[in-house]
């Protein structure tokens, strides 16, 4: 896998670098500005991109535009955006194209290698990797009626994770029972928030963030 790395803290770009690298995934080209990452892909795709959200000249939300217009040049390019801080509208525009192999992640998951390296991975193959703290902040917000207290705690964990964009296995093997109870649970979470049951891969993830995201 060909990876690009966009990210204009020095330390943190040498880090991800090295880290991929260490990993067997080869460093295409890592830039510390937007325009120079998107000169880049305008003459070469990779497989995936890592990229801060907030980049130079203004550090507001460059990279989250050259990320959207990377994948206006790639539609599907990959692309796992960096964000210091949680955005949850970040998270929205990232997916509003409907493609899918999108990522948001806070920059204090890198330093977990393994969920970092797997959310790559499930980006880089055409799925969905959404921070933990996004999903729980969508989940947590308050309205005047909240469909969610419907759902039991079990329910509530399961939709939590389909959210991050974990498959009915991961989510199996992650709360420790058998798939036909995630199957079971997904199906009454469905049928209580009134989703659309027929929903696969990131299409689901897109559906239930679509819900969690309303009236935001």
């Amino acid at each position: 896998m060909r990876v690009v790395i966009a990210e204009d803290d020095a330390l943190l770009r040498e880090g991800l670098s090295l880290l991929l690298k260490t990993s067997g995934i080869e460093v295409a080209a890592s830039f510390d500005n937007a325009e120079d990452f998107l000169e880049f892909v305008e003459k070469d795709r990779p497989d995936a991109v890592v990229m801060d959200v907030r980049m130079p000249p203004t550090h507001r939300d460059e990279g989250l535009r050259a990320a959207v217009r990377a994948r206006e040049i790639h539609p599907g390019l990959p692309v796992l955006v960096l964000s210091a801080h949680v955005e949850t509208s970040y998270a929205v525009e990232l997916l509003a194209d409907g493609v899918g192999a999108v990522g948001y992640l806070l920059k204090e998951r890198v330093g977990k290698v393994e969920r970092f390296l797997d959310a790559l991975q499930r980006v880089a193959k055409g799925g969905t990797a959404m921070d933990p703290e996004v999903i729980g902040q969508l989940m947590s917000r308050s309205r005047a009626t909240d469909p969610l207290a419907a759902l039991t705690a079990r329910e509530r964990e399961v939709l939590a994770l389909m959210a991050e964009g974990y498959n009915n296995g991961t989510i199996a093997e992650l709360l420790v029972v058998s798939d036909g109870a995630v199957l079971k649970h997904i199906r009454n979470i469905f049928q209580k928030l009134d989703l659309p049951s027929d929903e696969g891969g990131h299409r689901r993830v897109l559906a239930v963030l679509a819900y969690l995201g309303r009236d935001s």
